[in-house]
């Protein structure tokens, strides 16, 4: 009896062990599943958060711009109701400041010399900044490329009211005594410090889509017979073709906005555009001007704001849709 009773006890003990050690190990097993499910939750919580915070970036980026365009769309709109959209747009005297009371705001020469200004840096910078971007990808060796990078980074870091003191200390003697002219503050000179100041972009962002360009397409075509200036030309370039209109978005959108620099080399005398005379900018008429002018000036400078961000609106638009064509094309 006694030995009955020490063997069913072994027994119970054993099941008691394994009951136990099943238990220990269920909960082992549910341990790790508990804390994949804790971690998903984490990160599930994460991922919505990240989301909400990129929305609400997006939301506060379009939000600024609508505020922009409301605001000078109000701002803008008394001016010419006033003056009238047609004297406003085409007229050709910029007079705010009439002493017989005969104020004149027609901004038609300041629309012509900032389309021929910036049309000049672009034919002047865009091959300049296209060609050296080829360089510094495709030709250069590393050493020579990172000390180019290096100034193209100074250049772009140089700010503007500089460029606009170099070019009133060198350029504008330099064109003075060269075209015999009595100063030489003209629009030959604001092209001149344009083109130079929208390099640094064109550059960096051109290289950059070279870069980017598969290393496959250049050994194909390598392989095929072209020369290496035939492959980057014919190959790369219409690879990255719209990386580097990008690059040309940006350095219209860098000379049509420039102010200050061309405030101090151009003149700023609104005449009918001339390549060796005396101009105004859209751009240097509001900031020459909004320091004391008052009531219809005023409205007149918040009109022209108006008709800067519409066209630099329009030059967007018309590129975008030649790219998309492009792409569809292609």
């Amino acid at each position: 009896m006694n030995e009955y009773a020490t063997v069913k006890g072994e027994i119970g003990a054993v099941k008691a062990r394994s009951e136990k050690q099943g238990s220990a190990g269920r909960a082992a097993e549910r341990a790790p599943a508990e804390r994949i499910d804790s971690r998903r939750g984490v990160k599930d919580v994460m991922e919505t958060v990240m989301k909400a915070v990129f929305v609400v970036c997006g939301l506060v980026a379009v939000g600024f711009v609508l505020i922009i365009s409301i605001y000078l769309i109000i701002s803008g709109l008394p001016a010419i109701r006033e003056v009238g959209l047609w004297n406003f747009l085409a007229g050709t005297n910029w007079d705010p400041a009439n002493k017989s009371g005969n104020a004149e705001f027609g901004i038609l020469p300041m629309i012509f010399t900032s389309i021929y200004g910036t049309c000049g840096a672009i034919l002047i910078g865009v091959p300049i900044g296209f060609l050296m971007a080829v360089f510094l990808s495709k030709v250069a060796d590393r050493r020579a490329a990172a000390v180019i990078r290096e100034v193209v980074d100074l250049l772009a870091g140089i700010p503007s009211v500089v460029y606009g003191l170099v070019g009133m200390m060198v350029l504008l003697p330099l064109i003075r005594e060269g075209f015999d002219l009595p100063a030489g503050d003209t629009l030959f000179a604001a092209i001149i410090v344009l083109a130079i100041m929208i390099l640094p972009s064109i550059i960096s962002v051109s290289e950059t889509a070279l870069n980017a360009v598969p290393r496959e397409y250049e050994e194909a075509s390598l392989a095929l017979g072209a020369t290496e200036l035939e492959t980057y030309f014919r190959v790369s370039a219409p690879a990255a073709k719209s990386g580097i209109a990008a690059a040309v978005v940006l350095g219209v959108g860098r000379a049509i906005g420039e102010a200050m620099a061309i405030l101090m080399v151009a003149g700023n005398v609104a005449n009918m555009p001339s390549l060796l005379s005396s101009v105004k900018f859209l751009t240097t008429a509001i900031a020459g001007e909004m320091g004391y002018a008052g009531d219809l000036h005023r409205q007149a400078l918040f009109s022209i704001g108006l008709v800067l961000f519409l066209f630099i609106m329009l030059i967007n638009a018309a590129l975008n849709l030649f790219l998309k064509h492009n792409k569809e094309g292609s």
